[in-house]
């Protein structure tokens, strides 16, 4: 006999930096076709995107808040002891855009991962505040110093797991999984910044194998690895990239 699960629906976003605006547009897509969230499991800018969904505002308006906006009004230049950047910036972001500002009290239930850098493990946020548990899942080491949360250090959820299906397989029927960053091998020039770059994208990458396995429909963009990091001018094309995916995806 069947066990009834907690939740009927669960989302899944990857990490993917930029890519992360796909997850709106994909989001966009299930909706016209009926399928909303109960439950969402979210990394890095999964998480970003996710948490503004979960408190009640619908893709196109996390689109608009975004707006006009540029990387380097999220982040703060720090000596680089321990990132070049800090995210304190971010987290202002999402107060002000916030209506609630705990997760256990978002419309939709949200687990936001991120990697306990003192221990070496991923830690699977459910309560606690919604703008410092965000910018841990997204603090991606070197670029940005890690957030300290009750005395431990966290760095992007994306280390360890960059899609996050497993901390919510159980407890739902029917689980969509949306992965900006698959894994794909397109040219690169052979310098240190781009070598650096790209061996990091195949760690986030390489540890969702198991995790897309779980899923019960799977959504993967694969035309966004010509997007730099710096290019929020172009979120609305990659909403489109999210959002034709999914479509695509769902009509078949």
């Amino acid at each position: 006999m069947s066990v009834r699960k907690k939740f009927h629906t669960g989302f899944v976003l990857s990490g993917g930096f930029i890519k992360g605006f796909a997850h709106l547009g994909a989001i966009q897509a299930l909706i016209e076709h009926d399928i909303r969230p109960d439950i969402i499991s979210s990394t890095s800018a999964g998480s970003l995107v996710g948490a503004l969904y979960a408190d009640g505002n619908e893709p196109y308006q996390v689109l608009e808040f975004f707006d006009g906006l540029k990387f380097y009004d999220f982040t703060k230049p720090v000596l680089p002891t321990t990132g070049f950047f800090e995210l304190d910036e971010l987290q202002e972001f999402l107060k002000s855009h916030l209506k609630r500002g705990r997760i256990e009290l978002l419309p939709v239930p949200m687990v936001i991962t991120a990697t306990d850098l003192d221990h070496g493990k991923s830690v699977f946020f459910r309560k606690g505040d919604i703008a410092q548990c965000v910018a841990a899942s997204c603090c991606m080491p070197v670029l940005f110093s890690p957030i300290t949360i009750k005395g431990t250090h966290y760095v992007d959820g994306g280390v360890l797991m960059n899609l996050p299906v497993s901390p919510i397989r159980e407890e739902c029927q029917q689980i969509y999984a949306i992965n900006v960053s698959p894994l794909l091998t397109p040219d690169y020039k052979l310098n240190i910044i781009n070598i650096a770059e790209r061996s990091y994208q195949f760690i986030f990458r390489s540890n969702t194998v198991a995790e897309r396995e779980m899923a019960d429909v799977l959504i993967e963009p694969v035309n966004l690895s010509g997007y730099s990091n710096m290019d929020l001018d172009k979120s609305k094309e990659i909403f489109m990239a999210g959002y034709e995916k999914a479509k695509e995806v769902l009509d078949n």
